[in-house]
């Protein structure tokens, strides 16, 4: 069983093997109208859907605590608080129930959903990791021995979509507005920047954010209403070239032949269509996780924890949460 409660969302699963029997996902609403995440109602949320939803994933696996053979959990990285109520939780049903749990490695997840859906999914390859709070380049070695390629320097590429989008006078997240917005409107519209140097495989969000900040600060009334789908279009574009053009440029250096993405950006269109396109016209093969893997959920989750405690590896009650832990420090 795997259970999931990093930041916003509140989940658990039941996996066989690397088959899903049951994925409940309960998705915080409460942070919509503050435009982002607030970190003190994010775990209070926590506290009252736990029960709730390890429950469902149980009775729609229908499994009970008898039949789970381990429980795996998020340590980090995430909130400290919304952490400290999974982990707590999973503790406290490992020793009522005796069964071994394994403290697991968020961003880990995003990389074994994809396992999930490509059982025959073997390293190496570049992952691409890209989330609210994460942009990664990881050359994968193996599984469980990782190598940080590049990171960004400033903004996750999740956390640029929810500025641009609240610029734009759009809802919280903004990565799913702008790219719906950005499917009906034309990307050659305005040209933003694009951070590419061609030195290392770091990235940065921090330019093209500003230039848009000044370009719809410039504007008459009613231009960004008219034209917001055009703005969406040529925002994402940018960004979606950024990321194509520095993780080719990765897997043909390092002379590998796959790329794996993953976190809740991987389910953007833009960038599904365009680095399947580019990968393949240089016979690379990319691969995306479907849709319902893409966000924070226990079944990536529960997928990692199934592994090391295949392994022989479980956790200390007296493990701690690792708000900033990076998946270099993945369960060894």
């Amino acid at each position: 069983m795997g259970i999931e409660t990093s930041c916003d969302e509140t989940a658990a699963s039941v996996v066989d093997d690397l088959n899903i029997l049951s994925n409940v996902v309960s998705s915080q609403t409460i942070h919509k109208k503050y435009g982002g995440i607030v970190p003190e109602f994010a775990s209070r949320e926590q506290i009252r859907a736990l029960i709730p939803i390890v429950e469902s994933a149980l009775a729609e696996a229908d499994s009970s605590l008898e039949n789970i053979d381990g429980i795996a959990v998020t340590c980090g990285p995430g909130l400290a608080g919304s952490l400290l109520m999974g982990l707590n939780f999973a503790k406290g049903i490992s020793l009522a129930s005796n069964k071994s749990y394994i403290a697991v490695n968020h961003l880990e997840g995003h990389l074994f959903a994809n396992r999930l859906s490509d059982p025959d999914l073997n390293p190496p390859f570049v992952f691409l990791l890209v989330s609210g709070g994460h942009t990664q380049l990881i050359h994968v070695k193996d599984w469980g021995d990782y190598a940080i390629l590049g990171a960004t320097l400033d903004d996750a590429v999740g956390e640029a979509f929810d500025k641009v989008a609240k610029m734009l006078g759009l809802g919280y997240p903004g990565g799913p507005e702008i790219d719906r917005l950005a499917q009906r409107g034309d990307s050659s519209f305005q040209y933003f920047p694009r951070a590419l140097d061609g030195k290392g495989y770091d990235f940065s969000f921090s330019g093209i954010k500003t230039s848009v900040l000044y370009y719809l600060k410039k504007q008459k009334d009613g231009f960004i209403e008219k034209h917001i789908e055009d703005i969406s279009a040529s925002f994402q574009k940018a960004v979606v070239e950024i990321l194509t053009k520095k993780t080719i440029h990765a897997v043909k250096f390092l002379n590998l032949d796959q790329i794996v993405v993953g976190g809740g950006v991987s389910a953007n269109s833009g960038l599904r269509e365009e680095l399947t396109s580019k990968s393949e016209a240089d016979s690379i093969k990319t691969i995306f996780p479907p849709i319902s893997l893409t966000t924070d959920n226990g079944a990536m989750i529960a997928a990692v924890g199934a592994y090391y405690l295949e392994k022989g590896l479980s956790s200390s009650l007296t493990m701690n949460v690792y708000p900033n832990l990076g998946i270099q420090d993945a369960t060894d």
